[in-house]
């Protein structure tokens, strides 16, 4: 009987090492802290890639920005801290959304569906068409 319980014993913490391993994964247990949401795993957020692509977009093009990105397309104090990640736009920024700069939209990898790049007071915005969810912001340097 001793034998068959240390057998037991051995299989199951073999169950449970490879347990552990596939949860690991799969994402769970992955070191962030519970107050982050789970729905970081499938991600829609600008890489640093497409920052870079931002950037030298709007280097390249300081001179003749197109409406909603030029200086004078900045958002008041108080829509400002409106917009921000996971945050629904309120009608006041929805009013403001402008399609994404064509040639801009280009150099950056299709959104997923449903979700759209749009400038939003001289920022390039990720969001959700449906939902009018924030996913990502970029603030361009000014």
């Amino acid at each position: 009987m001793r034998s068959t319980s240390r057998r037991w014993l051995s299989v199951s913490t073999i169950l449970l090492f490879v347990l552990s391993g596939i949860a690991l994964a799969e994402g769970h247990g992955h070191g962030r802290g519970h107050d982050h949401d789970d729905d970081d795993e499938g991600r829609h957020y600008y890489s640093d890639h497409d920052r870079d692509e931002m950037r030298g977009w709007y280097h390249e093009h300081g001179d003749h920005l197109p409406p909603g990105l030029a200086k004078r397309d900045q958002l008041p104090p108080g829509l400002e801290r409106q917009l921000r990640v996971r945050g629904t736009l309120p009608p006041g920024l929805q009013k403001k959304m402008m399609p994404c700069p064509e040639e801009l939209e280009r150099r950056l990898p299709p959104p997923p569906a449903g979700d759209v790049h749009v400038v939003i007071g001289g920022h390039i915005v990720l969001v959700n068409r449906s939902t009018n969810m924030v996913l990502d912001i970029f603030h361009f340097e000014r």
